[in-house]
């Protein structure tokens, strides 16, 4: 199987690696200063006690041809217009997409580009970043990648995908509902972005504050309401799954959208928090908090944009 990834970030970067290990065609889809890194330190995965390198097969855009049998599109939900139409000569008639953005609008952006028949549904799972070499810094073992056909389907082509995942060493299960598993994790990563960002702390930092245990339930329950509304209830083990993670005396966690924040970066704001809560208004569903996180996070994106604009 010929396999595009797009973008060598912490995930896509990874996921990638593990691939190309084990021996798959795998190519990436990359930005000129990214290309010119790998090609000199190669893609290193490290951390955990383990260090790894592969020789990465790199292509740019204006390079880019294809089709490839399937497209894994890792990029932030900021870079995805431009990217849609860099991998867009990658994708032809026998083409799969697996998307591993959180939330849910860049699959109505992919269909309108690509067709539905083309767009599976993804959910990705690993706590890895870049650290500032460039490298991919594994911080637990988690290498959880759930996907499948919009419609349900177990298709031969997600039998085959499902058979080179899991042989590369990625967890690869097919759930029944894959667009109920992507409003799942987006309960989840609201949650914990709106916790962590709102307070300008980790998990710990805010839990372990007065008053702070009850925030995190607090939020959970907006999400999930909406979640409801849209045809997707939380069942009561994920629930308490993404309780556990921001509801943890001493915790160090933070989500990569808190890292962009403290860091002065754009935010996924509108992707994950817009959407969400303007799904909630259209649904008659209250969500102060999320609301107040919104905010927050728009506030910071404009700081960003005037300082951008400004050449600061």
């Amino acid at each position: 199987m010929k396999i595009l990834v797009v973008g060598a970030g912490a995930t896509g970067g990874y996921f990638g690696a593990l691939l190309a290990r084990s021996g798959q065609d795998v190519t990436f889809l990359v930005r000129k200063a990214r290309a010119a890194a790998l090609r000199e330190r190669g893609l290193r995965v490290v951390g955990r006690d383990e260090e790894w390198i592969v020789a990465p097969r790199l292509v740019t855009a204006d390079k880019l041809t294809g089709p490839y049998d399937l497209v894994l599109l890792s990029v932030k939900s900021t870079g995805l217009e431009r990217a849609v139409e860099d991998v867009a000569p990658a994708v032809g008639p026998g083409t799969a997409v697996i998307p591993l953005l959180n939330g849910l609008a860049h699959i109505d952006v992919l269909n309108a580009r690509f067709g539905a028949s083309a767009v599976l549904g993804g959910v990705a799972k690993v706590v890895t970043t870049l650290d500032a070499s460039g490298d991919i810094r594994r911080l637990a073992p988690l290498a959880h990648l759930a996907f499948g056909e919009q419609d349900g389907t177990v298709s031969p082509r997600v039998e085959r995908i499902r058979s080179i995942l899991e042989g590369a060493g990625i967890d690869a299960p097919v759930p029944d509902r894959v667009m109920t598993a992507m409003w799942h994790k987006w309960v989840f990563i609201t949650t914990f972005g709106a916790v962590t960002s709102l307070m300008r702390g980790t998990v710990g930092d805010v839990y372990d504050t007065p008053g702070g245990p009850a925030l995190g339930p607090a939020v959970l329950d907006e999400a999930a309401a909406v979640a409801a509304a849209a045809g997707h209830p939380v069942p009561e083990e994920e629930r308490a799954a993404t309780l556990a993670v921001v509801s943890a005396p001493g915790s160090p966690m933070v989500p990569s959208l808190y890292r962009d924040l403290t860091a002065g970066h754009p935010t996924e704001v509108e992707h994950l928090f817009g959407d969400l809560t303007g799904r909630a208004r259209g649904f008659g569903v209250a969500t102060p908090l999320l609301d107040l996180a919104t905010l927050h996070l728009r506030v910071h994106q404009r700081r960003v944009g005037a300082s951008a604009a400004a050449g600061v």
